[in-house]
């Protein structure tokens, strides 16, 4: 692997990291429910991935501190969006599940963003959207590692 934090190596890093924030930032406004933050809807989305979890999980994959993972959950259940059921194995632990309400708004969430993104994506010419296309694997396998 060569050393990125000099010369070429050093600009392209730095280049694929703003580009990442901003475009980041602009699907992030692509919402279809305002009152849910960036983090809730996160925390919808690891669910949807990787399906019902504990708090606790939900914590290590979100990068989050487990109290704060307990308010998030509690805020989400309050909008009736998961349900706590008990752990099948273990009675102190509590299941993180998302309900049907959440699945319809993180489709429609999708569709939105997924537009927006389209759209930008018609600006491309054919050559810049192959290697676009051809990037997509690497940038799912950067965002789990």
């Amino acid at each position: 692997m060569p050393d990125l934090t000099h010369g070429d190596d050093a600009a392209a890093v730095n280049a694929l990291r703003s580009a990442v924030m901003r475009l980041s930032r602009r699907l992030k406004h692509q919402r279809v429910d305002e009152s849910l933050s960036p983090t809730e809807m996160s925390v919808l989305g690891t669910l949807a991935r990787c399906g019902s979890a504990t708090p606790g999980e939900l914590a290590r994959k979100e990068h989050v501190q487990p109290p704060s993972m307990t308010r998030i959950v509690a805020l989400l259940e309050a909008k009736g969006l998961v349900r706590l059921e008990p752990h099948p194995e273990d009675r102190r632990q509590k299941v993180v599940t998302q309900t049907e309400q959440a699945e319809a708004m993180l489709e429609e969430s999708r569709r939105k963003r997924n537009a927006f993104l389209a759209g930008l994506v018609e600006g491309l010419d054919e050559d810049e959207w192959a290697k676009l296309r051809a990037a997509a694997p690497v940038l799912e396998k950067l965002a789990h590692l």
